[in-house]
């Protein structure tokens, strides 16, 4: 069954790059969450006045990679405990999210964290709500590490093809 999640964790290049490689991902695009401007551009993102984050739509089959698989691979390679960067990556637009469109989604996931954070000494930063919007990044941004392998990555994507 095809579903959808939306994933930010710092530059929006590495976590499609990421999650692309993996068996059971069907469509992903790169883009902004959570705006408070209409269709802001990179430039606006970046500014910070637009409230966005960089982030993942990603379109998977629930029967071959289920949530579950997600999110404990997104936290494999972001740092959920990093407060509005990831990486060499810095600002608001860099924090770490995950936002789902129902509330059933979105149960499972705070659910999710709460049983990872059991473990942990620091407290998980990593954003959980509804997406409230998203709207895609210009074309030059999709599939970025797929038209400039050398590109910049603070996301170790070859960890894709390991089993977690």
């Amino acid at each position: 069954m095809k579903s959808v999640i939306y994933l930010a964790g710092g530059c929006f290049w590495g976590i499609q790059g990421y999650f692309d490689l993996l068996k059971g991902s069907i469509k992903s695009s790169v883009g902004y969450a959570n705006s408070k401007v209409k269709n802001p551009s990179y430039e606006l993102v970046c500014s910070g006045s637009s409230g966005a984050v960089e982030a993942l739509e990603l379109y998977y089959d629930d029967s071959i990679l289920s949530l579950d698989e997600i999110l404990r691979r997104f936290f494999s390679i972001i740092d959920p405990f990093a407060l509005n960067y990831q990486g060499n990556d810095i600002g608001e637009q860099y924090r770490s999210g995950i936002y789902t469109q129902d509330s059933a989604t979105l149960e499972f996931v705070l659910e999710f964290v709460a049983k990872y954070q059991i473990s942990l000494k620091q407290k998980i930063v990593t954003e959980v709500m509804l997406l409230e919007n998203f709207y895609p990044a210009e074309s030059y941004h999709q599939k970025y590490l797929q038209k400039n392998p050398n590109g910049y990555c603070h996301i170790d994507i070859s960890g894709a093809l390991r089993e977690i």
